[in-house]
């Protein structure tokens, strides 16, 4: 038996991070994936557009590969480490990604593929696609 309350949330802590190393959080839909990877996105849209907002800093720009093929939204690169190149250097705690990386998006069915456009500034990666025009509200004018 547990011998306070304290006792008892620390074992219900212990069970829940048991199950969720057995069963990982899958994230709020099946669109994303909470703690996925680098870039961390943000996801929404608009009436006209769909809006894709990778926090990406220490990136260049020229170095990034945004495509868009069957629907999917692919953003990859590589992100070069901090670390002093050839020089041995004990790492205690490292939170910055370096390396390669691959996110993918799956875009709504109204999404244009030959309407996208992207841009890059102050670590921010902004990406619009724009909604197709045949998907769009319109008024109808009655005769």
């Amino acid at each position: 038996m547990f011998r306070s309350s304290a006792d008892l949330f620390a074992e219900l802590n212990r069970m829940q991070s048991l199950l969720d190393q057995v069963f990982p959080s899958t994230g709020a839909s099946i669109r994303s994936q909470a703690g996925a990877g680098f870039p961390v996105l943000n996801v929404g849209t608009t009436p006209t557009a769909i809006e894709v907002q990778a926090l990406a800093p220490g990136l260049e720009a020229d170095k990034l590969e945004i495509t868009v093929d069957r629907g999917l939204l692919v953003i990859a690169g590589e992100r070069k480490s901090e670390l002093p190149a050839g020089e041995r250097t004990n790492v205690y705690a490292q939170e910055r990604f370096a390396g390669r990386f691959r996110r993918v998006v799956s875009l709504p069915e109204d999404a244009d593929p030959s309407r996208v456009d992207a841009s890059y500034r102050d670590g921010v990666l902004r990406i619009t696609v724009s909604k197709r025009e045949s998907s769009l509200p319109r008024r109808i004018e009655v005769n």
